[in-house]
């Protein structure tokens, strides 16, 4: 027994040795340096980008030929300006001086005893005569120099046809409106101007209103754009920013010009989203929207009640302009005109040229009020959109008809909307601010 367990011991002992020896013989592993570096993020395609930079990349895409005629275009209109205000005053004169409007109230008087009633007959007349008298310049710019610079898809009978419409429309308006003024000059000869103030912005709101709805569709034909991925986008946006309409409508422009535009139009249950056919077929789904979100800016931010009210504001300068330029000239050459009192439907022709040299010289200040609610409109898109290439490129197409880089004097004075350079760079300067958004960066490159 105990030389059982003493060859047991033995055993083991010579187990445990073995393994002692060979795990003496064990030499340790190489130990090798292993560095760790951090991958840098993947370069992104807007990285370096430059709202400047990308600005004058995108204005640099129309030059030449193009660019000249843009120029031309849009500076011929400065000419324009005052053509139309001298060309108007003279008519007023010839009206007065050869008591032709003195003529013409006394026929009106001849028909009829009410003071009332003569005024429409009166404004009937004179409106016809002034648009007889004026009708060559009429067609000089609206018509042959639509043409020379390539705008216009009307031959004469085409475009003749809409202005008849357009005019019988604006008789009408204008008829009713006069007639409703010289009754407050009758009733309130001395405040006359501040009730006839709240007249026109009153008659401002109706034509809002209705214009959409019945007056557009007489020269175009209206119908809902069809169905598809852009309508849903298009009422999608529209429900995001509260714009109460509920279908999208497109316009056959395209017979009668080639340039884009669209609206949001309306108020008091009027409000409709329309475009015209020209943008649907010059422009991408992304340059529609974004268009579009500028209109529905209009809307959301109310600027048909802040655009009457402004010009409420010029009117009420203007009226009492007038009131006091009529008495003035009226009390130095009223026996000449055979026209006495502002309540003489003979003197409208004085009136109409006064109001013309108020707005003329008033054009810078009613140029700010409309080109400010445009700006803020732009904005109001590119947030809602948040698509500022898409916004960039459609500012671009309208350099057809409007300058694209005026000197600031320019846009100040002759702008009724922000320059191509000024819309381009609030989206490009809106773009900078927001590069680090996933849709931004991974969106549309601007050039450089």
């Amino acid at each position: 027994m105990r030389l059982g367990l003493a060859a047991a011991f033995a055993a083991l002992v010579v187990i445990f040795a073995g393994a002692a020896a060979a795990q003496s013989d064990l030499k340790a592993a190489p130990v090798v340096k292993v560095e760790s570096q951090t991958l840098p993020d993947p370069v992104s395609p807007q990285a370096g980008f430059d709202a400047m930079k990308a600005t004058n990349a995108y204005l640099g895409q129309l030059k030449g030929e193009a660019r000249k005629k843009s120029d031309s275009y849009f500076e011929g209109g400065y000419v324009l300006l005052l053509v139309d205000a001298l060309y108007a005053v003279v008519v007023s004169a010839i009206l007065l001086w050869s008591r032709i409007s003195a003529g013409i109230r006394n026929y009106a008087q001849r028909w009829t005893r009410s003071r009332f009633w003569q005024v429409p007959i009166y404004v009937i007349i004179y409106t016809l005569l002034v648009a007889v008298l004026t009708f060559p310049l009429t067609v000089y710019e609206d018509f042959f120099r639509e043409h020379q610079y390539g705008l216009s898809n009307q031959n004469f009978m085409q475009w003749f046809g809409d202005f008849g419409t357009l005019f019988g429309v604006n008789l009408l308006a204008t008829t009713i409106l006069l007639t409703v003024i010289y009754a407050v000059i009758r009733g309130a000869p001395r405040t006359w101007w501040l009730w006839g103030t709240l007249v026109t912005v009153a008659f401002l709101m109706l034509g809002a209103t209705i214009a959409p709805v019945y007056v557009a569709p007489l020269i175009n034909h209206y119908q809902p754009l069809k169905e598809g991925p852009l309508k849903e986008r298009i009422l999608s946006l529209a429900r995001a920013e509260g714009v109460p309409a509920t279908n999208v409508y497109e316009f056959d422009a395209s017979k009668q010009t080639k340039r884009v535009s669209a609206n949001v139009s309306g108020m008091f249950g009027t409000t409709r989203i329309s475009m015209n056919d020209n943008l649907l077929k010059r422009t991408t789904p992304d340059m529609v929207v974004a268009v579009l979100g500028h209109e529905m800016g209009h809307y959301v931010l109310n600027h048909i009640t802040i655009g009457i009210t402004w010009f409420g504001l010029v009117f009420f300068v203007g009226f009492a302009f007038v009131n006091w330029g009529f008495r003035f000239l009226a009390g130095i050459f009223g026996g000449n005109w055979d026209v006495r009192t502002i309540d003489d439907p003979a003197g409208l022709p004085l009136i109409m040229a006064l109001a013309t040299i108020f707005l003329f010289l008033a054009t810078p200040v009613t140029n700010t009020i409309t080109r400010t609610t445009e700006a803020q409109a732009d904005i109001f898109g590119i947030n809602a959109v948040r698509q500022p290439d898409a916004f960039a490129k459609s500012a671009l197409m309208l350099a057809e008809y409007r300058k694209l880089d005026p000197s600031p004097w320019e846009e100040f004075v002759f702008f009724d909307h922000p320059s191509g350079r000024t819309r381009i760079y609030t989206a490009m300067r809106w773009k900078a601010e927001h590069l680090n958004d996933p849709d931004i960066k991974n969106g549309p490159v601007s050039p450089q």
